[in-house]
């Protein structure tokens, strides 16, 4: 007989973004040729920078010729791409980052989830709440928590994030081994400082913990007193595996390229408690259950990196900032509290009602898809979320739709 892994059965019913697909598949049904203005899922509009087009052209046609076909490549990327990287967005920045730690893959969702299988299934986890869905739901697969109660899963560490500490989690009070944190946040939006990054720094130190850093919307930083990256706090790198994608900075969520960065001297303990190093440990993962993204686009992803290339970034991440902006004065003209929309795609909007309940108003009077704060966790409860992640003239008409509704 063949048994199943019945964590998955803690699992609750469909995933977040499954449930909006169901909601807004049934409007359209019964609304037929309505036009639904989506601001929910965090999926970009405009096309890839014509940089990374000319750079994958060129690339497929090397493919096209026996001289320069290629077939498998390192799984850990091109030498040429991890280099591009860690010259780029570490060593420039001052961050001490090298090629050889930098691990090249088909999306930060699939690593921030594959991670944790280094791990032992008895870690204390810390987890943030309001939080990335995936965070939660890997780590249920895992075994690592109990049954869902009360809006959460018992054996977790929740890290409130709420207005009252501008959504950046304290420390927690309890003993904890794994903490994820993300900044700029999804889905709040917020961000934070050097000091702040500091302290986790200095507490994961201190307790010998692991801190997961998702950087993947650093992109939309604009304000230079941030840091993009954990590593640019003195000692991070002994305590911190960062992700990082070029899915919301290139458009690459349907061409598919990330990284992730594990240091060398970043230490995991057995159980007598003796340390080991977890880049050959990634590495062994890495190399066993994956082989590699595809060489066209590694070129593609190497050509962010080109002047062209980061000029042409630039002026996308400023058009989705813009169409941010758009969201974040329309719902503060109207008289809702919110974070977000500075140096971040998303706007988290305080309701005053029921996250479901809006959404569905905001579906059913304006036609315009948003995303429910309560799917992110207890603490988004009262709480929606918008993308920017549209057309400049869609998100100015959605905004008139949802002004005229809320009026």
């Amino acid at each position: 007989m063949i048994t199943i892994n019945e964590n998955y059965l803690k699992l609750q019913a469909s995933y977040l973004f499954s449930d909006i697909a169901k909601r807004v598949r049934k409007y359209h049904e019964l609304n037929p040729g309505k036009d639904i203005i989506k601001l929910g899922i965090g999926d970009v509009t405009e096309p890839l920078p014509q940089a990374c087009v000319t750079a994958w052209n060129a690339a497929v046609t090397e493919m096209a010729d026996r001289k320069t076909f290629r077939g498998y490549g390192p799984e850990q990327g091109y030498d040429f791409l991890r280099e591009a990287i860690a010259k780029n967005d570490f060593q420039a920045r001052g961050a001490d980052i090298s090629a050889e730690e930098i691990f090249v893959s088909d999306g930060a969702k699939c690593d921030t989830a594959n991670i944790q299988e280094l791990f032992s299934k008895n870690i204390k986890v810390a987890i943030p709440d309001p939080v990335y869905p995936v965070y939660v739901d890997t780590n249920v697969m895992a075994g690592r928590t109990g049954e869902y109660e009360n809006n959460r899963y018992t054996g977790l560490v929740y890290l409130e994030c709420t207005s009252k500490n501008n959504y950046v989690p304290n420390l927690p009070k309890t003993p904890v081994d794994l903490i994820y944190l993300c900044f700029p946040n999804n889905p709040t939006g917020a961000t934070a400082t050097r000091e702040q990054l500091a302290t986790w720094v200095q507490f994961a130190k201190d307790t010998k913990a692991l801190i997961l850093f998702d950087a993947a919307y650093e992109i939309f930083i604009r304000d230079e007193s941030l840091p993009h990256s954990i590593y640019e706090i003195e000692g991070a790198r002994d305590i911190a595996i960062e992700f990082r994608s070029f899915s919301k900075s290139a458009g690459f969520t349907g061409a598919r390229c990330a990284y992730t960065v594990v240091p060398t001297s970043c230490m995991g303990y057995d159980s007598s408690g003796a340390a080991h190093a977890l880049h050959p440990l990634w590495n062994r993962r890495h190399c066993t259950k994956f082989n590699g993204v595809s060489y066209p686009v590694q070129r593609a992803a190497e050509a962010v990196y080109t002047l062209s290339g980061k000029q042409q970034i630039r002026q996308t991440t400023d058009y989705y900032l813009t169409n941010a902006g758009v969201i974040r004065n329309r719902m503060l003209n109207l008289g809702y509290k919110l974070a977000g929309g500075e140096n971040s795609p998303y706007v988290w909007v305080e309701t005053g009602a029921d996250s479901w309940e809006f959404f569905d108003m905001l579906l059913n009077k304006a036609a315009v898809v948003t995303t429910p704060g309560s799917g992110f966790g207890r603490c988004g409860s009262g709480y929606i979320r918008f993308s920017a992640f549209n057309r400049y003239d869609r998100v100015e008409e959605a905004m008139d739709r949802i002004s005229k509704a809320l009026k």
